[in-house]
């Protein structure tokens, strides 16, 4: 833990305790937080499975609203990242409006929910895999071996420079879009029965007891575009580089989103797109086929698994990084801050990530082979179902706090007249995001696909609350047994340059 002590810090003399600087651009941190959104896995997943689960054929028209929401989000948020460069994000920004007993349980949720998040990809990446191999080789291999593979891989490419990563990334990240567009086009030029019809888009088409579950499923699309602050340390100029950065992501991806799911609708019929969702859950690549063959059909499955893979690997990027963030600030052993010296990656963050999601995806492959139940109902389908809205419930829960520590943050600074229109977006913000979180909770049991009675419409939220709780318990015990590392809670590199400068005056008087 963080004590301020002479003796502690001369301890870790020598070691790395920042991420490397000027590793990565607007260009490369773009593209790093959009591959996390995984536009592939949003259109032909998410996006067909909210048309069956739910039933509203306004889905384009969600995808504008919740836009909306998260752009006012980014205001305040985009504001704090000029003030606080830290690679935990999210706690960090916490802790520095409301204390650092706060700043503590937002750290063990935003840990546990993007780690739970990226272990959950693996399950629909081992699945896509092992499906294509069976098609055009006839040869069946389980899940879990991609899956492993999957993590093995990722765990490397964690270890290496970010500008590497985002190199890749940005690569995968260009393809799918542009294979995207693609079939947008051909969807477009190309309609259903109904011809090119704006309905989707129509306020009608989101009424419904259904508009509160739809939310849930369609937020957890834009999941990775509040990633940019926490590359904030590893940027050449953090102060704009990740707002920009920020607004774009959020930008592109809701009119990407959007337009997007309206070709479907156009494709398939307004009418008809949720039932034809409801009965083939490859709607999209069956919509596709009839139009433009089955070459650019195994094309886009291809890269289908490829953006699935940048998605986990940009997750996996995050968790090692909050990870570091936790033990430089003392909520972690002070050894998971350790990065590697000639890159400046938080290699022990990076390593711990690759051994959970290796003992999660181990636990669920276990758990295969098993007689009886519903085949949809399948380890890795469980795996990905369940992780991705355990996951998603978490990061809607730390945007809504944090858009209230925003508020906190600039009143006590005295910077209310200044930022009152920023504090009012995150007001807004706030509010809408905690609705959503509302929703999530009261209908997790559609979100997983499970009887309202089951037991785990309850217990897979309640994994949030325990991480809350079991962050408040150590915030608080560290504020009693020692309040010097309690108050640099959220401070993160600022804090520690502050010990080495007093230690070396220390050194020298």
């Amino acid at each position: 833990m963080l004590t301020g002590s002479t003796t502690e810090i001369s301890t870790f003399k020598g070691e790395q305790r920042a991420l490397r600087a000027d590793r990565i651009g607007t260009p490369g941190l773009l593209l790093s937080v959009l591959a996390a959104t995984a536009p592939m896995m949003v259109v032909a997943g998410v996006v067909p499975t909210t048309f069956a689960a739910v039933g509203i054929v306004g889905v384009p028209l969600i995808f504008l609203i919740l836009g909306v929401v998260l752009i006012l989000f980014s205001f305040g948020y985009a504001e704090m990242s000029r003030h606080v460069h830290n690679a935990g994000a999210f706690y960090a920004y916490i802790a520095r409006g409301l204390g650092g007993t706060v700043g503590a349980a937002a750290s063990y949720v935003a840990l546990a929910s993007y780690s739970i998040l990226q272990c959950g990809i693996y399950g629909i990446f081992g699945f896509e895999i092992s499906s294509q191999i069976a098609e055009h080789w006839q040869h069946n291999v389980d899940w879990w071996w991609p899956a492993l593979g999957g993590v093995v891989i990722a765990g490397v490419f964690g270890a290496l420079k970010i500008d590497v990563n985002a190199k890749v990334l940005g690569v995968l990240l260009l393809i799918e879009t542009a294979l995207i567009v693609v079939f947008d086009i051909s969807f477009l030029s190309d309609p259903g029965p109904q011809g090119v019809s704006l309905h989707a888009f129509s306020p009608h088409s989101i009424t419904g007891a259904g508009f509160g579950t739809a939310l849930c499923f369609c937020i957890a699309a834009f999941t990775g575009f509040e990633q940019a602050p926490v590359y904030a340390e590893e940027t050449s100029k953090p102060q704009r580089v990740v707002a920009r950065v920020m607004f774009l992501a959020v930008g592109f991806a809701t009119l990407f989103f959007a337009i997007s799911a309206w070709a479907v609708t156009v494709a398939a019929g307004p009418s008809h797109v949720v039932s034809a969702a409801q009965h083939s859950p490859t709607m999209i690549f069956d919509l596709n086929q009839a139009r433009i063959g089955n070459t650019f059909t195994d094309l886009l499955n291809v890269f289908f698994i490829t953006g699935i893979f940048a998605s986990l690997l940009s997750f996996h990027n995050v968790v090692a990084r909050y990870a570091f963030a936790m033990g430089r600030d003392g909520l972690l052993p002070r050894s998971v801050s350790r990065t590697t010296n000639s890159g400046g990656a938080p290699i022990v963050g990076s390593l711990i990530q690759t051994v959970i999601a290796l003992v999660v995806v181990a636990a669920f492959a276990i758990t295969d082979n098993k007689p009886g139940g519903d085949p949809s109902f399948a380890p890795m389908m469980r795996l990905f179902t369940w992780a991705g809205n355990i996951g998603a419930l978490g990061i809607v829960l730390l945007m809504a706090i944090s858009s209230i520590a925003i508020i906190v943050f600039f009143l006590k600074r005295g910077a209310a007249r200044v930022q009152a229109w920023r504090l009012i977006t995150s007001a807004v913000s706030a509010i809408a995001l905690l609705v959503i979180a509302f929703y999530a909770v009261k209908d997790f049991k559609v979100l997983l696909g499970v009887d309202p009675g089951h037991g785990l419409r309850w217990i897979l939220p309640g994994i949030i609350g325990l991480a809350a709780f079991a962050g408040l318990v150590y915030g608080a015990v560290l504020r009693v047994k020692s309040p010097a590392a309690h108050a640099r809670i959220g401070q993160g590199n600022e804090a520690f340059q502050l010990d080495k400068a007093a230690s070396s005056a220390e050194t020298s008087a």
